[in-house]
């Protein structure tokens, strides 16, 4: 699970003891688009889909499996959820609060920067993607208009 990549064995255990598993039925959600955020969520069964809502209609962005996780956002930044997480199969997640990582961090603060490295890096990917999606986007737009030199 890349969340937990070059984590010590005795800080994972450690977080994990402190952590719930959570099931989801296929079809419910994990949470929904501005709901407020208690954590994030590290999928460990089944698959889930992220759905955007758009002028009343629920566009799906992509699909998360096994090892993913989701709802990092929540634990970076504190704010309602962006969007909604729907599970398409039956799902189990480890759900990690805030309060689990300030306990990490009062244990053992290298592996709790660890974790907040790992989160930063997988925000940081999925933003390059969605960078890149904007990007080829625009070039669609720009070229319809004749105006190449639109930039954002």
């Amino acid at each position: 699970m890349p969340i937990f990549g070059a984590i010590r064995e005795d800080a994972l255990l450690y977080l994990l003891e402190q952590t719930r598993s959570v099931s989801v039925r296929a079809q419910e959600f994990f949470f929904r688009e501005g709901d407020q955020a208690s954590g994030m969520f590290v999928l460990e069964t089944g698959r889930v889909t992220v759905i955007k809502e758009w002028r009343g209609q629920q566009l799906l962005r992509h699909h998360l499996g096994p090892g993913d996780c989701f709802g990092e956002m929540a634990l970076m930044d504190l704010l309602p959820r962006s969007a909604s997480v729907q599970a398409i199969d039956d799902c189990t997640a480890i759900e990690l609060s805030p309060e689990h990582l300030y306990r990490l961090f009062k244990r053992d603060a290298e592996q709790f920067a660890l974790i907040q490295m790992n989160m930063g890096r997988e925000v940081s990917r999925r933003l390059r993607a969605t960078d890149e999606l904007l990007f080829r986007a625009e070039m669609v737009v720009a070229r319809g208009t004749g105006d190449l030199s639109r930039s954002t």
